[in-house]
Formats: structure tokens, C-alpha cells, sequence
């Protein structure tokens, strides 16, 4: 259980911020930067909701929210050499089956494609293929940093299956991709002069 009785303590002013283990870091580890690329991804997934993602998705994206704290929750405790302690909080296979089947779920209503998409068309659309670049990038940070020190495979995976996801599901927000705005390679390479 988390208990804040205080949201400032001054212990970050000098740059250094506490992992889950109690261990003091830079501000810039790339440990912090990962896990602060998933907490702007979970933000962004919180406006997507806002702004008006039609259910079942709305309520799906909150389940995936509550599933990055968890994938925050791993990456800011690092992995113990030897054994991990009981009790610690890691992702897990059955979270990325769970992404699977909504990926699945929502494919077999699409059109296959034929071209690129561009982003856009309705506004949940939008957001969610905003949402899917932050997913890229945090995955990439979290890459990053598994160059340097042990992290669960599971991590990266999830975060690979959630890119995918917030791809179908923004087709499906553009009446299940009949909307989508296909990408014409070389279209605008002569525009025409107004």
C-alpha cells in the first residue's frame, strides 16, 4: 500500500531521486527516464479517456493504466542479483496474453491493409495513435537501459504489445478503419502551384 502524507520532501532538489529499493540516483539515470516515459505514457492514456474513447476501449485503457503503474512499479525496483526478494511487483505473461486478446479481438472487425495509415481522422483516433509514439519511445527507453542492467522481459514486451494495440484501437475509433486516412506514397512530391 502507498501512503503520501506529504507530496514535497526536498530530497530531488539537488538532482538525485530514490528508487523502489531506497537507492539514491541521478534525476537523469536512464532508469528514471524509462520509467518517466511510462508515467507520460499513462498520462497520455488518461486524456485519450477524457476525451471521449468509446467504451469498450475507455474502460480497457483504465486496466491498462493500472497495469503501467505496475510496469513503473518493476523498473523502479531494480532486479536483485541472485534472488528476488517474495513480493515483488513484476509484469508478468498473463498481462501481455490480456493485450493479445484485445488485440485479436479488435482485429478481426478491420479491413486488412493495403497502405501506411496516417494519424488522425476522429479525435480518440488521434490520441490514441499520440498514445502509441509514446509507447515506441518509452519501450526504446526501456531498451536503453536493459543495455546497462538486468530488467523482466516481460516489461518490454508488454510495452511492444501495447504499441500494437493503441494502433488497432485507434483504426477502430475510425469506425473500424473505414475512416483511416490511407498514406499515398509520393502523392505531394509535384503538388500543384495555388
Amino acid at each position: 500500500m502507498v501512503y503520501l502524507d506529504r507530496i514535497y520532501t526536498k530530497g530531488g532538489d539537488q538532482g538525485q531521486t530514490s528508487l523502489g529499493d531506497g537507492s539514491r540516483v541521478p534525476k537523469i539515470d536512464s532508469r528514471i527516464i524509462a520509467y518517466g516515459t511510462v508515467d507520460e505514457l499513462n498520462s497520455l492514456l488518461g486524456v485519450v479517456i477524457a476525451a471521449g474513447a468509446p467504451e469498450p476501449i475507455a474502460s480497457r485503457l483504465r486496466h491498462i493504466q493500472n497495469d503501467l503503474f505496475d510496469l513503473g512499479a518493476d523498473l523502479c525496483v531494480p532486479a536483485a542479483a541472485g534472488h528476488e526478494p517474495e513480493g515483488r511487483l513484476r509484469m508478468t505473461p498473463e498481462q501481455v496474453t490480456q493485450l493479445e486478446h484485445w488485440i485479436d479481438t479488435a482485429t478481426e472487425r478491420l479491413e486488412p491493409l493495403k497502405s501506411f495509415i496516417l494519424p488522425g481522422g476522429a479525435p480518440a483516433s488521434a490520441h490514441l495513435h499520440l498514445a502509441r509514439t509514446v509507447c515506441r519511445r518509452a519501450e526504446i527507453k526501456v531498451f536503453e537501459l536493459a543495455e546497462s542492467t538486468p530488467i523482466n522481459p516481460q516489461v518490454t514486451i508488454y510495452l511492444n504489445r501495447l504499441s500494437d494495440l493503441l494502433f488497432v484501437w485507434a483504426r477502430s475509433c475510425n469506425d473500424d478503419g473505414k475512416s483511416d486516412v490511407l498514406w499515398v506514397p509520393g502523392k505531394f512530391r509535384k503538388p500543384p502551384m495555388d
